[in-house]
């Protein structure tokens, strides 16, 4: 519940509180969505689009093969390591169909991450694209997965384009590394025969764990934020709230480049399916030349982006020269938003962008700047049912106007870390209030503003990057006896990794730390600066300063930026 301090912020008209009563589960917004708006567009991808309707059969087919023929129960592990594509929407409400909890798995991950992710979730069944499955093949003895379906990125369209679509992939652009998994299932053919099975109708309620999705926390090893029905489909309804003062009902074509697996993408979709809009899946964000072809081919009336991705289609001159005479609503999230990028976005397209803020373990919508009453630089005001509070280090709470850590409380907060209390219990208060490490200021107009982090995750390009992970993978290299990661300003990302070293061998270089960095971390984790010093500043019982670090990094480049050094 909202306290009355925000509640009275809200401007006139806008709903407080939602009705959690309105739906038990996803599985009931699916059912809804897809009877009231049958026939319109839910999905589109690569120019292939996707009713309602046609939505609702392919998942009910995805279900009952799972039942049937795979034997999977209600409860069971299903793991998703899909980009952007129609594939997605069909497996996650598919699996849900079938009582299964979704964990949803970045495509990038590398041998190493997929292990770990496996192992601790414990899934007993894994849905991939192709063009990972050889590293799928790698981790599979050492996990408990014992199905594995795999999906070509052109399988959902029909069979000219499917089979130009997944030639060119595997043969000419060579994206498929060769794998040998003998018992692996083609999803067509998963689609095919599930489409002659009978479906149990699986009902879930409103506590039962949804969806594991996997983040740092308040430290670097990699844990399950366990969400329920109940954690996704509040911040699907405080979201729609303050989305709807916009966007229209079974009306809008909206934007999402960010991949469904990163849970704020995942969010806005739901919102868009409780009101019967269109989402278009970009499948790569990167691939900026085609990205911007596919939007002079749509009248999108929402874009969903990030700060990176608003610079660099500002920068681009074919940008500039599409129709946004449609676009109505951009929304912001992942990491902060410049006032240079939404200045340069809205000369261009019209538009204003409005930023938010969450966590995975929000599920992940805590704030937002609403459309009709936002505040550029702030994180804007509390989403409906949703309190905030700012405590000292001693977790006493602190008046407006003080600097404190943020802590949330609502609904969309989620149950806990998958199999580890501790870790939930120094993130949640018995009460009931998350501890967001992040250090705030609540203003006396009750619109927030984040100060800095008090833990030292890296955000590069809206993803957290947790120098523990970093760190460790450095110092397995022979040659390196000590690493230190900080995150340091980078114009396009936000923030860049930035590694100190101290090696034992002099002749170990920068290119060659990075190329193994390359072979056991994602692209985005990967140091985009390397420094090698003699010895890391230490506390007197040997931890490693890297706040000292940081500060000398800041240091280094305002002096380089000052009109003195010029």
């Amino acid at each position: 519940m909202i306290s009355e301090f925000f509640k009275e912020k809200y401007p006139e008209g806008i709903e407080t509180e939602i009705d959690l009563s309105a739906y038990p589960s996803i599985l009931d917004v699916l059912d809804e969505a897809c009877e009231k708006f049958a026939d319109r567009p839910a999905f589109s991808n690569m120019g292939k689009t996707m009713s309602f309707r046609e939505l609702d059969q392919l998942a009910r087919d995805f279900a009952a093969y799972l039942q049937n023929s795979l034997g999977l129960k209600p409860g069971e592990r299903i793991a998703i390591q899909l980009p952007n594509t129609l594939q997605y929407p069909v497996a996650l409400f598919g699996a849900m169909r079938a009582g299964l909890i979704v964990v949803n798995t970045n495509p990038l991950y590398t041998e190493r991450e997929m292990r770990h992710q496996f192992r601790d979730s414990g899934v007993k069944a894994l849905v991939v694209l192709a063009n990972m499955a050889h590293l799928a093949e790698k981790v599979l003895p050492d996990t408990d997965i014992q199905h594995i379906i795999i999906t070509e990125l052109g399988d959902m369209h029909g069979f000219v384009k499917r089979t130009l679509i997944n030639a060119v992939v595997r043969h000419v652009k060579k994206m498929v590394p060769a794998y040998s998994i003998p018992q692996a299932i083609p999803f067509r053919q998963v689609l095919a025969e599930g489409r002659s099975l009978p479906m149990e109708e699986h009902h879930a309620q409103a506590e039962d764990l949804a969806v594991l999705q996997y983040t740092g926390g308040t430290t670097g090893v990699a844990k399950g934020a366990m969400l329920s029905h109940r954690n996704l489909v509040a911040n699907m309804l405080q979201a729609r709230i303050i989305l709807n003062t916009i966007l229209e009902e079974g009306k809008e074509s909206v934007i999402l480049p960010l991949p469904m697996y990163h849970i704020y993408s995942f969010t806005v979709s739901l919102v868009l399916m409780e009101s019967g809009n269109h989402s278009v899946l970009i499948t790569n964000p990167r691939d900026l030349s085609a990205f911007v072809k596919e939007l002079s081919k749509t009248e999108f009336s929402g874009f969903v982006g990030l700060n990176t991705l608003f610079v660099a289609l500002s920068n681009r001159d074919d940008f500039k020269q599409l129709d946004f005479s449609r676009l109505k609503l951009t929304i912001s999230g992942g990491m902060a938003l410049t006032h240079a990028a939404e200045e340069e976005w809205y000369a261009i397209t019209g538009c204003h962008i409005y930023e938010g803020y969450g966590m995975t373990e929000t599920s992940p919508i805590v704030s937002f700047n609403m459309p009709c009453h936002a505040q550029m630089g702030s994180i804007g005001l509390p989403v409906p049912s949703t309190d905030l509070k700012i405590i000292d280090e001693s977790g006493q709470s602190l008046l407006p106007g003080d600097t404190g850590e943020l802590c949330v409380k609502g609904p969309q907060v989620m149950m806990g870390y998958w199999n580890r209390q501790d870790e939930t219990d120094r993130t949640i208060s018995p009460d009931g209030w998350l501890n967001t490490g992040d250090i705030a200021v609540i203003q006396e107009d009750g619109f927030t503003r984040i100060v800095d982090r008090k833990k030292d995750m890296i955000n590069v390009s809206g993803f957290n990057v947790y120098p523990n992970e970093i760190e460790d993978v450095i110092v397995s290299h022979h040659d390196i006896i000590e690493a230190a990661a900080i995150g340091v300003p980078d114009d396009k990302t936000g923030e860049a990794i930035k590694v100190f070293i101290v090696t034992r061998n002099d002749a170990l270089t920068i290119k060659e730390v990075q190329e193994y960095c390359r072979s056991h971390l994602t692209a985005y984790k990967v140091p985009k600066q390397i420094e090698f010093r003699s010895e890391l500043p230490k506390t007197n019982v040997g931890k490693v300063l890297r706040r000292t670090l940081r500060d000398e990094e800041l240091k280094r480049i305002e002096e380089a930026s000052s009109p003195a050094a010029a």
